[in-house]
């Protein structure tokens, strides 16, 4: 019952302060940002040693990993965080939790081992904003179908009588969960692009039938060709959610503009380009302290938009994220380095119509390897001309080298990537 009433305590506070201008959101920011480093000063062994904000240091998950015992402020250790993870993965039961604290392990894109510690509270304050944010509040009661590599309390912590939360899990069965998800038919669907693709695919192809008032796409980058597959398939707005272990980053509004949650995230920009058109987030969550996140540098790649939302938020938005760092292509030349950033690449392989899906991986300086369905050996020699053509408009002087492939049935419980480098 606590927790309820935690859930509905932060929704009332949610609505009546949330910024509603500039101002009061750089009085807000401000204000929760000094509470917190209060806060971390007396609290985090790891963080005692640092006053202002700039002194923190910027960490990436390997640092937060070597350091977890003395930046949490649960006194869980890293080993016995994990064997409780662990023991989640291999048993699929994501229930236990060591005393109120949510465990939980992130793989993430780049294969490193994560672990995110949530409390009670801050689960209470996450369902709020989901709620607030995401799903809408209403008074009907409504079915969401959540598709995802893992379920977690976080997740489960969104059910109750008004949302009927049902977590399909993705290392089962697919066709078994298709058909359970056409029994469950579901109010909101909750997944994957990749996993949203397929959906739609069965419900094209008439072999399953669901109707949801709401699609939400998470975890994956939404390319704008499977958006506007998605959209045409159901006759909606694809709403986007960017959700990470270290922080809940923001979500598309009414208009479809993606936000920024700069009420709840402070986030610095490590600008890629001179532009300043494209940067990693460094973001601090002035909320969470149970595993506090403070000048955590993503490795995601978000493309800013400046221009100000037609809905009235104050909050900053991007255009879209545009993929990791390692999704990257780099190649040396004369001396320089040359980077293509993963939307370039996209552009040139979706000139192409007839490919349904595909994946293109730079396997060293002088080879790439891209991954057709369907295979079409005849649009090979083209799609050649094209990438070499591309590359050489970026400046890389001599001709790569393309092997063609199938591309083979899709894993679903790990991140659908089109792109990515193995440099």
């Amino acid at each position: 019952m606590r927790f309820k009433l935690l859930i509905i305590w932060y929704l009332i506070v949610g609505f009546i302060f949330r910024p509603r201008s500039s101002k009061s959101l750089n009085a807000h920011r401000k204000r929760r940002l000094s509470r917190l480093l209060q806060w971390l000063n007396q609290n985090s062994q790891f963080y005692t040693r640092y006053k202002s904000l700039h002194e923190f240091p910027v960490i990436e998950k390997k640092d937060l990993m070597e350091n977890f015992d003395d930046i949490n402020t649960a006194s869980i250790s890293r080993e016995e965080a994990l064997n409780v993870a662990r023991r989640a993965e291999k048993t699929r039961d994501f229930s236990p939790m060591i005393g109120n604290i949510t465990v939980g392990l992130s793989s993430g894109t780049s294969g490193n081992v994560g672990i995110f510690l949530v409390s009670a509270r801050e689960r209470a304050k996450w369902v709020a904003e989901i709620i607030l944010r995401v799903i809408g509040f209403s008074l009907k009661t409504r079915k969401v179908a959540f598709f995802l590599r893992a379920d977690s309390n976080l997740y489960q912590s969104v059910n109750s009588k008004l949302l009927r939360f049902k977590f399909f899990d993705l290392s089962q069965n697919m066709k078994e969960l298709l058909q359970q998800l056409e029994e469950f038919q579901p109010d909101i669907l909750v997944a994957q692009p990749s996993v949203l693709n397929r959906i739609a695919d069965e419900c094209l192809a008439k072999k399953i039938m669901i109707n949801p008032s709401k699609i939400l796409s998470v975890a994956e980058v939404l390319e704008e060709d499977i958006e506007k597959k998605l959209t045409n398939t159901w006759n909606q707005r694809i709403h986007q959610v960017y959700q990470c272990t270290e922080g809940f980053l923001g979500q598309t509004c009414s208009e479809g503009t993606f936000h920024l949650n700069e009420d709840l995230i402070h986030i610095e920009r490590d600008w890629l380009d001179a532009e300043k058109t494209r940067f990693h987030p460094i973001i601090t969550d002035t909320f969470r302290r149970t595993l506090p996140i403070v000048r955590y540098r993503l490795n995601d790649i978000l493309h800013i938009k400046n221009e100000r939302c037609s809905c009235g938020s104050p909050l900053g938005a991007i255009k879209k994220i545009e993929g990791r760092a390692d999704d990257c292509f780099t190649f040396e030349s004369n001396t320089q380095k040359i980077v293509i950033l993963p939307d370039f690449i996209r552009r040139t392989m979706i000139k192409n119509q007839e490919i349904n899906e595909y994946k293109v991986i730079q396997e060293n300086q002088s080879l790439i390897t891209i991954k057709m369905d369907p295979f079409l050996e005849s649009l090979t020699p083209m799609i050649e001309v094209q990438f070499n053509e591309m590359l050489q408009s970026f400046g890389v002087q001599k001709t790569i080298s393309i092997q063609f492939s199938e591309l083979g049935s899709s894993d679903f419980t790990k991140k659908h990537r089109r792109v990515y480098s193995k440099l």
